[in-house]
């Protein structure tokens, strides 16, 4: 239980904050909402209740001011009655000239005008509920002649601007500062005593429970707003849920370099869902365009505009290894079918190119019953690609060979049941079926080659260029030659061979001859690659070849020729057909001139 609700809370903050996607933080729009809200929400709640407080304390000092002019006027009264009194006093001692008095009358005089001063200082702070309240009275000079209060204060009105006021306008309010604070004081002038006589509140007093009851309201907000909070999370989470799960969506996409359609099966009907739709359309629109694309351009091109988003007219120099096919008696084939060929080149490529994809080749063109692959651009591309390029383009030979074979026994099977149910075939169906039975030559060389964008920026072709590419060609037409199905170039031997370096070999293969091919002015040598499953049938008749190959090269035809002659692969027939005169050519070099394509 404990785990379920840590793993809630986790995912209640990435839900708030968001995640990373690189460095940049993704915030959810319900964060953002929230943080908008909560601002509103606590401007709103603390502006009303600081204009709220701003204004209960204006009442409150009015009131008070009210409470001091009331509070001045028994002071007032008061200090008027004591002066009364003291001059009563003064009477009751026959005073009528107080400038000629003696010692003892001034003594008197003394005593019965301390006396008032305290009897007014006693009773001016009956009123007061405070601690800070004080009353007093003020002589011209700023000197305190009385004052009532509970706690020590100074005995001189420092505030001499305040002061300025007071001897001014002899009555009335005033904020001014005394004793190091700011008090509230109603004053008025008592010429009998020649004093200003002044009650006064720290203006502190005031406002002391309104302060309070502001910070409890302040409390009271803080935590509804937290509750409101939390609750808005939770509201805006669910309300606006799929927001989070289109944004994973993307995420996953655009790391994946896919695209697809967003699940809205429990979606509610809002406007959030249609944008979801809108991108569904939208993204079924991309993947058919995509899709379509894919079919008229090579994989890694397709990939790198994926990636890059733009197709430039540019290539480069670089080692790949070229595969070229060609279906044997083709103008036999054309006039037969008609055009009913295209279907047979259909049902060829659709083999042909799903093997070639399979071992992460891409199509380089295709040109009537002719097609080129490509190998090597997809060595960064595909996870799963482990072999080298010359490796994939042997087990593709062979793969289109073996559904050309299987294609072969089909049809020779139904030509087979047509026989039992005695059904004789004539001399155009016999040719039709002889027509389907495809046969393909495959050649392969590889090297240093351009590969790119070619043609214009109106209409461009991904294409490969190069004299390994010419001689990949050259190569197919030569198993007619030879009567092999695959025939490949010293450089794609070695870029094999160097592959089996820690593991068991596939291919092995063996020296055909050395030729130079139609165009060319330097022989080559040439291979046959033989699948390892199949060499052990053909062992002897391997060695035999080897021995017969070693003797022509040398000019000792006749040696040659007996060597050959115990061998049974098809290429010794050629051998002993061109050997038939003892004696090679002058000048014999044991290149073979081939005279056309």
């Amino acid at each position: 239980m404990a785990s379920r609700l840590i793993n809630y809370f986790f995912e209640l903050l990435k839900s708030i904050f968001g995640f990373k996607v690189g460095e940049i933080r993704i915030i959810p729009v319900s964060t953002k909402i929230i943080f908008v809200f909560i601002i509103i929400m606590l401007v709103s709640n603390f502006s009303s209740n600081y204009i709220n407080l701003f204004m209960h304390r204006a009442a409150m000092t009015k009131l008070a001011q009210q409470i001091l002019v009331k509070d001045l006027t028994d002071l007032f009264n008061l200090s008027t009655t004591q002066y009364d009194l003291f001059q009563l006093n003064i009477a009751a001692l026959n005073i009528t000239n107080q400038n000629n008095l003696s010692d003892l009358d001034k003594n008197e005089l003394k005593k019965f005008k301390d006396r008032a001063i305290r009897n007014i200082e006693a009773s001016s702070m009956d009123n007061s509920t405070t601690s800070t309240g004080i009353a007093l009275g003020i002589e011209e000079n700023g000197t305190i002649n009385f004052t009532g209060a509970r706690i020590n204060i100074p005995k001189i009105f420092t505030d001499t601007e305040s002061l300025n006021t007071i001897k001014k306008n002899k009555q009335g309010i005033i904020l001014f500062n005394y004793n190091n604070l700011e008090y509230l004081g109603a004053y008025k002038y008592e010429e009998k005593w020649n004093l200003y006589i002044m009650r006064a509140e720290e203006v502190n007093t005031f406002y002391s429970d309104s302060n309070k009851t502001f910070k409890i309201i302040f409390v009271i907000i803080f935590i509804f707003t937290s509750i409101s909070t939390l609750i808005g999370i939770l509201i805006l989470r669910y309300i606006l849920r799929y927001i989070g799960i289109f944004t994973r969506e993307f995420v996953r996409m655009n790391k994946d370099q896919t695209m697809n359609k967003l699940d809205l099966s429990n979606a509610p009907n809002d406007d959030i869902t249609f944008l979801g739709l809108t991108f569904n359309v939208f993204s079924d629109t991309i993947s058919n365009l995509i899709e379509i694309f894919k079919k008229f351009v090579s994989k890694d091109v397709a990939y790198r505009v994926y990636r890059e988003k733009e197709i430039k007219l540019e290539g480069s120099q670089q080692e790949l290894t070229i595969l070229f096919s060609d279906i044997r008696r083709f103008t036999f084939i054309t006039e037969m079918l008609g055009n009913d060929i295209i279907k047979l080149l259909n049902l060829h490529y659709e083999c042909a190119i799903e093997q070639i994809v399979r071992n992460y080749g891409i199509i380089g063109s295709i040109i009537g019953d002719a097609l080129l692959a490509v190998y090597g651009t997809m060595e960064n591309i595909e996870d799963n690609n482990k072999d080298n390029k010359s490796l994939q383009a042997i087990k593709t030979a062979y793969s289109i060979q073996k559904t050309t074979l299987n294609l072969r026994k089909e049809m020779k099977k139904r030509k087979e049941r047509l026989l039992e149910e005695n059904i004789t075939l004539t001399e155009v169906e016999e040719k039709v079926f002889e027509s389907v039975s495809i046969e393909v030559g495959v050649g392969i060389d590889g090297g240093r080659v351009f590969y790119g964008n070619i043609g214009s920026y109106e209409h461009m072709t991904n294409t490969v260029i190069g004299d390994n590419v010419n001689n990949a060609s050259r190569l197919e037409g030569l198993t007619k030659l030879y009567q092999i199905p695959v025939i490949c170039s010293e450089y794609v031997k070695n870029d094999v061979e160097s592959n089996f370096q820690n593991k068991e070999k596939e291919y092995i293969f063996l020296e055909i001859d050395t030729v130079q091919v139609f165009g060319k002015t330097l022989g080559k040598k040439i291979y046959w690659p033989i699948p390892m499953k199949s060499f052990n049938k053909i062992e002897k008749d391997f060695e035999s070849y080897e021995k017969g190959l070693h003797f022509y090269y040398n000019g000792d035809w006749n040696k040659a020729k007996t060597h050959f002659a115990k061998s049974n692969l098809p290429p010794a027939l050629v051998f002993l057909d061109r050997i038939k005169n003892d004696n090679p050519p002058k000048e014999w070099n044991g290149i073979w001139k081939a005279t056309e394509k």
